[in-house]
């Protein structure tokens, strides 16, 4: 029996609220991704198509789209002939996602600083308002899953794109990782944290936002278990 079939599935509920039309494939990305972050899914878990289908209320085709894009994220492992499966790092292979991503966001970020306009700034600051409304209501996951399109925003006006692409599978490993391994939690949220670095790129401060790029990511790294 290949490794796949061994992994353990998670049977979801139907997803759809009652009376909703059905959804497209953009719009069932944020969904699981939530239930995957809320650990609704097991890390291992096998994810067939058929079923998520059915959760959702959509084809096969349709799930495939986002399977894919969570692929390409490297948040799933979908290898040819084979039930996609979500992944599960372990602590070794978290410290090296998240050193990778440390030197990833620190380029990314000083070049932020330099190409930073109004219009980029604003788009950050709703992002990180929507960040801030669901840490406040109590919707964990989907404020990480936020935070880290924060961080996905910064490289785009980076305007980087070989780094861009690279940042693309770490930022949602990082979601993953945090949702796995979190055991302490931070005396500062992140969203205060991307507020922060917001204010500096809107000084034109580099060196600065440089700074809390760094503490922010040594507060991530403070607040995960990876000792077990």
């Amino acid at each position: 029996m290949n490794a796949s079939a061994q992994a353990p599935v998670t049977t979801l509920p139907p997803l759809l609220a009652h009376g909703e039309v059905r959804l497209s494939a953009e719009q069932i990305y944020p969904r699981l991704f939530d239930a995957i972050l809320e650990q609704r899914l097991a890390p291992g878990s096998a994810l067939p198509e058929q079923a998520l289908g059915e959760a959702f209320g959509v084809s096969r085709t349709v799930i495939r789209r986002v399977l894919g894009r969570l692929c390409d994220q490297q948040v799933i492992v979908q290898r040819p002939s084979h039930t996609a499966r979500l992944a599960a790092p372990d602590p070794q292979q978290a410290r090296q996602i998240l050193s990778a991503r440390r030197l990833a966001e620190t380029t990314l970020i000083t070049l932020a600083a330099q190409r930073s306009r109004p219009t980029k700034i604003r788009q950050l600051r709703e992002l990180v308002a929507r960040e801030r409304q669901h840490h406040e209501q109590g919707q964990r996951c989907t404020a990480i899953r936020l935070g880290g399109e924060f961080h996905l925003k910064l490289a785009e006006i980076a305007n980087n794109a070989p780094l861009t692409r690279f940042l693309n599978g770490l930022v949602p490993q990082t979601s993953l990782i945090i949702a796995q391994y979190e055991a302490r939690p931070c005396s500062h949220c992140a969203w205060q944290e991307h507020a922060a670095i917001i204010d500096a790129l809107e000084r034109g401060d580099g060196e600065a936002a440089l700074a809390l790029m760094h503490q922010h990511l040594d507060h991530i790294e403070a607040k995960l278990d990876l000792e077990g």
